[in-house]
């Protein structure tokens, strides 16, 4: 016989961990497991060991709603992180429900049963494992853990330095005192350069266009005046909320007067920078601000490394790999002992899980999710996706309070099924709006997004722990059923053009 829990959570990372503790503390009678395909608590922050790596988002915000975040550094580096998930963790009693190496192929709902048949494959066994659940909750992420994404780069077969992708960091690179090309201009470029320029004989970032880049404070002086007044709690609440609004006016400001903003990044970048630099080529984008997201850099390390010679930007694009470099469009020769591709990542929805509903298989692209967190058709199931303008962990712990809610209403109305359906009409949208490679690269295969609420996502906080936290539970979105009912019952399926 399988194993059955009432509530069988996917991943062990961030939002995983997180879920668990929710569904611990606001539906204690309920049974849970999680199964994660790796052999360690942590997700992203146990994976990604490459030098420098840190938050991008403060840790007031990245920290979860019910334990404070109490270190120093308000921008961490990725050992804190992860050291903080593994305590919560441990503190929470989340751990002795955790299952390593166990990988989610295939799940399958029955209509008839209001169950959830899950099969996951054991890597360290190559045992397959099945268990039912009565509710399904993917805390997996939305990209590959196995390979990272690089482009063919036209000779690199003949390149005689090292190759190396963020994703997959090699214990045994020695970078002192060589040359070292990052190729890249999001998030992990800008992490690995000043990182890397500590030790190295120089570093070069290498972009094909510009990103924004902000300088933000390692620490948060009102967080530590806060700390040495009032209880841990309170002060972490306090610059919580403060973070937030913040975050929110930045990127509304960012919508209504996007050239405003541009002049005050460039600006900020032009004051950290020599006089005389370029900041218009390496530093001014072509696009408007929160297109994709902005990179924070602590204490504005990468201006810094920039200005003292220790690193160096060049834009311009890759003619060929060279036995000893790279080539460059105008010419110009780059020499590197090694090259890190910084290129992003494979976007890999549900951890690569299929799901099939009473037989019929799910495609994730034809499904429009509610509320950001559930697909149409796809009955007892929710999925973590993180706000693409602001903190990852916002979203988790709205959207675990939300699954926990639900649960609490399915008991206290006799219902056993939740189900949500697809608005009848009215244009649909990709359900990550970011202009990032690699969301471009995988628009097509992800679940859409709807013309309004509850289907249309409006990357608001505030707003969202109103509809998520105190919203109603009943509306035009979703149908609540008992064992028996089909899915497909009142599930229309998408028919507006995908913009």
């Amino acid at each position: 016989m399988a194993d059955h829990v009432d509530v069988l959570i996917v991943g062990a990372g961030l939002s995983g961990v997180g879920a668990a503790v929710h569904l611990r503390t606001n539906c204690p009678g309920k049974t849970y497991a999680v199964l994660e395909a790796r052999d360690a608590i942590g997700g992203t922050w146990d994976l990604f060991r490459y030098p420098g790596i840190r938050s991008d988002s403060d840790m007031f915000t990245l920290g979860y709603s019910f334990k404070p975040w109490t270190e120093p550094k308000a921008i961490a580096d990725g050992d804190s992180i992860r050291a903080y998930v593994r305590e919560t963790a441990r503190e929470y009693g989340v751990r002795e429900h955790i299952r390593f190496h166990h990988r989610v192929v295939r799940a399958e709902w029955d209509s008839a049963s209001a169950r959830w048949t899950v099969h996951a494959h054991r890597d360290d066994t190559g045992e397959d494992v099945v268990l039912t659940c009565a509710f399904l909750f993917s805390c997996a992420g939305y990209y590959r853990y196995d390979s990272g994404y690089t482009p063919e780069f036209p000779g690199v077969d003949r390149y005689a330095g090292r190759l190396v992708h963020p994703q997959h960091w090699p214990a045994d690179l020695d970078w002192t005192g060589r040359r070292v090309v990052v190729i890249g201009s999001g998030a992990t470029a800008v992490t690995l350069v000043p990182a890397m320029a500590e030790r190295a004989g120089h570093v070069t970032m290498l972009q094909r266009s510009p990103t924004y880049v902000i300088a933000l404070p390692a620490r948060d002086r009102l967080a530590d005046a806060l700390r040495r007044r009032l209880p841990a709690r309170a002060a972490y609440s306090v610059v919580r909320w403060r973070n937030v609004l913040l975050g929110v006016a930045n990127f509304q400001l960012s919508r209504r007067v996007p050239g405003l903003v541009k002049r005050f990044l460039r600006r900020a970048a032009r004051g950290r920078l020599p006089v005389g630099y370029d900041v218009d080529r390496h530093f001014s984008p072509r696009y408007d601000p929160w297109d994709q997201r902005l990179c924070v850099v602590p204490d504005g390390d990468l201006f810094a490394a920039v200005s003292d010679g220790r690193a160096s930007v060049v834009t311009d694009t890759i003619d060929t790999f060279t036995e000893a470099g790279i080539r460059l469009g105008s010419g110009a020769e780059l020499p590197a002992d090694i090259v890190v591709t910084a290129t992003g990542l494979n976007l890999l929805a549900l951890g690569g899980m299929t799901m099939t509903v009473d037989g019929a298989e799910v495609d994730l692209a034809g499904t429009v999710a509610y509320k950001g967190m559930m697909l149409s058709g796809v009955p007892n199931f929710a999925m973590t996706i993180g706000y693409t303008n602001a903190s990852w962990t916002l979203k988790a712990d709205l959207v675990a309070t939300y699954v926990c809610r639900l649960l609490r209403h399915l008991d206290a109305t006799g219902q056993q099924i939740v189900t949500p359906v697809a608005p009848d009409s009215g244009e649909l949208v990709p359900l990550i709006d970011l202009q990032s490679g690699y969301v471009l690269r995988a628009v097509d295969r992800l679940p859409k997004q709807g013309p309004r609420a509850p289907w249309r996502l409006y990357q608001n906080y505030p707003r969202d722990v109103l509809l998520m936290r105190y919203g109603r539970l009943t509306d035009e979105g979703v149908r609540f059923s008992r064992a028996g009912a089909p899915a497909s019952a009142g599930t229309a399926r998408p028919t507006a053009p995908v913009a």
